[in-house]
């Protein structure tokens, strides 16, 4: 029975953690569901109404996600290495630079 706990409390703690942090589809499911609420949408207007908000793209910048300092350097790097279009090791190099940089 003592055997039994230590991988029963370690499967169980898996399971607790995946649950506290909600994905961006999760998110998302969330916001259509209270907009189709707060519009009283019943049946199939409800359905269509969620298929179409479920499918459409996030607004600007993930739903108005604002981006960290890390995030905001990382983006201009990246585009930077895009327009030079380095490829590989040397991209590797100029991003390692880049990112260092203040």
């Amino acid at each position: 029975m003592k055997m039994l706990r230590a991988p029963l409390l370690m499967i169980g703690l898996l399971l607790c953690s995946q649950g506290f942090a909600a994905t961006a589809q999760q998110e998302k499911m969330t916001t259509c569901n209270a907009d189709a609420t707060a519009k009283s949408l019943k049946g199939d207007e409800r359905k269509a109404f969620m298929s179409t908000c479920l499918k459409a793209a996030p607004a600007a910048n993930d739903a108005g996600k604002v981006l960290t300092p890390q995030q905001e350097k990382m983006k201009t790097c990246n585009a930077d290495a895009a327009t030079k279009a380095l490829k590989g090791d040397e991209r590797k190099a100029f991003m390692s630079d880049c990112l260092k940089k203040k």
